[in-house]
C-alpha cells in the first residue's frame, strides 16, 4: 500500500478513494451524513469546537458527472437512485447519487476479505441497503444490524425513535470473520445464575428426563424419580456427588432432582446477534466525549474492528469526523487511515490519540491526492479499444472521426484523482478535447448544448 499507517486526508473522500490502490483496505467503516435534514455544530468551548456540516442535500451539491458515471458504468444503481426519487424525492437523489460514486469507490479498494459497515439511521437506510445490493451484490450481505442508542425519546404520535443501522457487507466470501465476539452477560441474565465460594458462576439444572425408563427409575440416595428417570446411569450420579456438582435439600444428604450445577465457562457467554443493546452512547459526562456531532462510541467501532479484521490490518474511515475508528483501530494493533473534509478533523485525531492511547506526533496530516502505485500501460494504448466500443463516435459530440482525429481523454480529470484505467479513457475528437480541456465531462456536454451541437 502507498499509504503509510496513521494517515488523516484532509480533503474531499471520492477524490482521496480515486487516488488509492484496488484492493489494498481490509475493513472500511463508515458513518456519513444520514440525509437527516440538519446542520450539526461542535459547542464551542468543546474539544471539537468548529467542527460543523449541513445534512441537507439538494441536486446543487453534487457533480452532474457523478449521475451520468452512474447512468453508464451501473445500470442497477442508476434505476435504485431514480426509485429513490420518485418515492422520496430530488433530496435523497441528490444524497444517494453523493454515495454511490463513493461506495463504487469503496468496493474497488477492498481487498476480497474486507468489508464494511455502513452506519446510518432510518431516514435512509432502506434506500442505502439498495445501493449496497447494487454495489456489492446482494449474496454479499451478511447483517442489518440494530444500535439502540438510548432507552428512548418522546416521539409524539408514533414509537420513540431509538436506534441506528449499521448495514454490513462482506467483499467475498473469503472476508475476514473472527465470530461473533464474545459479549457480557447482562444483569438480567446474570440474575438467573447464582456464586460458589470460590466466585464461579452457576445455574442448576435438572437430573431428570421426560418418560419412565425402568433401568433409569432407582432410589439413588434417598431420591426417586416420579413419573421420570434419571439422565444418568448411578455411576455417573456418584462421580457428578463426588465431583460436588449435586446441590441438596436441607438435610444435606438428599439430592435435589433438580440441583446438577452447571457452571458458566469462558466461552459459554452469549453471542452477539443483530440486535446490540449494551453499547450506550456517548454520554454528556462521558471521558470519551469530544463534543463533536454525531460522535459514535469507541466500544461500538472496537465491536466491528474485532469480528471482521486481524492484527495490522489496514482500517479505513472515509468520514472519520471525530477520529473514533482511528483510535478503536490503534488500540486493537490494527493500521488506518482516516479522511475527513473538515480541518478540525486532524486535531481531533492528534489530540485523541495523545490522550487515549499515548501516541505524540505520529500521524501524518495529507491536503493531496494520494497517487496509486499499481503499474497501469500507459493510457494511449488503449485508443483502439475505445475507438471500437464507441463504434467511431466522438464520445463528445456523437460525431463519427477517423481513428488518427481521436484524442484519449480522462473522463475524470486527473486533478479530480481520475487515473488512468481503462474505465476512466474515452476519445474525443480534437474540437471536443480542446473544449473539455481539464474539465470534467459535465461541463463539456453543457458546452456542447449552448452551442447548439447537442
Amino acid at each position: 500500500m502507498s499509504i503509510k499507517n496513521r494517515t488523516i486526508f484532509e480533503n474531499d473522500n471520492l477524490f482521496v478513494l480515486r487516488g488509492m490502490d484496488s484492493e489494498s483496505i481490509d475493513l472500511i467503516y463508515l458513518d456519513p451524513p444520514f440525509n437527516s435534514n440538519r446542520n450539526y455544530a461542535a459547542p464551542i468551548g468543546s474539544q471539537a469546537a468548529g467542527a460543523a456540516f449541513k445534512d441537507t442535500w439538494t441536486l446543487s451539491d453534487v457533480d452532474n458527472a457523478w449521475h451520468g458515471e452512474i447512468a453508464d458504468r451501473e445500470p442497477a444503481l442508476y434505476q435504485a437512485i431514480h426509485t429513490a426519487e420518485l418515492t422520496h424525492g430530488k433530496g435523497m437523489k441528490s444524497y444517494l447519487i453523493m454515495m454511490a460514486i463513493r461506495l463504487l469507490e469503496m468496493k474497488r479498494v477492498l481487498k476480497k476479505s474486507g468489508s464494511l459497515y455502513l452506519h446510518c439511521d432510518p431516514t435512509a437506510s432502506h434506500y442505502l441497503k439498495l445501493l449496497m445490493d447494487a454495489v456489492f451484490g446482494r449474496r454479499n450481505f451478511r447483517n442489518e444490524i440494530i444500535w439502540r442508542r438510548n432507552s428512548g425519546n418522546n416521539a409524539g404520535k408514533q414509537y420513540g425513535r431509538n436506534h441506528d443501522t449499521l448495514l454490513y457487507y462482506a467483499a467475498s466470501n473469503q472476508a475476514t470473520w473472527n465470530g461473533s465476539v464474545a459479549d457480557n452477560y447482562s444483569p438480567e441474565q446474570r440474575s438467573r445464575f447464582k456464586t460458589d465460594p470460590a466466585g464461579n458462576l452457576y445455574k442448576a439444572e435438572n437430573l431428570t428426563a421426560p418418560g419412565v425408563t425402568p433401568s433409569r427409575s432407582f432410589e439413588w440416595r434417598g431420591a426417586v424419580p416420579r413419573n421420570r428417570s434419571w439422565r444418568y446411569n448411578k455411576e455417573k450420579l456418584e462421580e457428578l456427588w463426588e465431583a460436588g456438582l449435586i446441590l441438596t435439600k436441607r438435610d444435606g444428604k438428599t439430592p435435589r432432582l433438580d440441583g446438577l450445577k452447571t457452571y458458566l465457562g469462558p466461552d459459554d457467554r452469549p453471542k452477539v446477534q443483530s440486535i446490540w443493546t449494551d453499547i450506550h452512547r456517548v454520554a454528556n459526562t462521558s471521558k470519551e466525549r469530544t463534543g463533536y456531532p454525531t460522535q459514535k462510541p469507541i466500544a461500538l467501532l472496537e465491536r466491528i474492528i474485532k469480528a471482521s479484521s486481524n492484527k495490522a490490518d489496514v482500517v479505513l474511515d472515509p468520514f472519520c469526523g471525530c477520529a473514533t475508528t482511528c483510535v478503536a483501530a490503534e488500540r486493537l494493533g490494527r493500521q488506518w487511515i482516516g479522511i475527513d473534509i473538515s480541518e478540525k478533523a486532524v486535531d481531533l485525531v492528534r489530540m485523541r490519540l495523545e490522550k487515549e492511547v499515548g501516541l505524540f506526533g505520529t500521524v501524518i496530516h495529507r491536503t493531496d491526492i494520494p497517487k496509486r502505485s499499481e503499474k497501469l500501460p500507459n493510457y494511449r494504448t488503449h485508443k483502439h479499444t475505445l475507438y471500437g466500443k464507441q463504434e467511431g463516435l466522438c464520445n463528445g459530440c456523437q460525431t463519427q472521426f477517423p481513428f488518427r482525429n481521436m484524442t484519449v481523454d480522462h473522463i475524470i480529470p486527473r486533478n479530480h484523482g481520475g487515473t488512468d484505467a481503462v474505465d476512466n479513457l474515452q476519445l474525443l475528437c480534437g474540437a471536443c478535447n480542446s473544449t473539455k480541456s481539464t474539465g470534467t465531462q459535465a461541463e463539456l456536454l453543457a458546452k456542447l448544448q449552448e452551442q447548439g451541437i447537442l
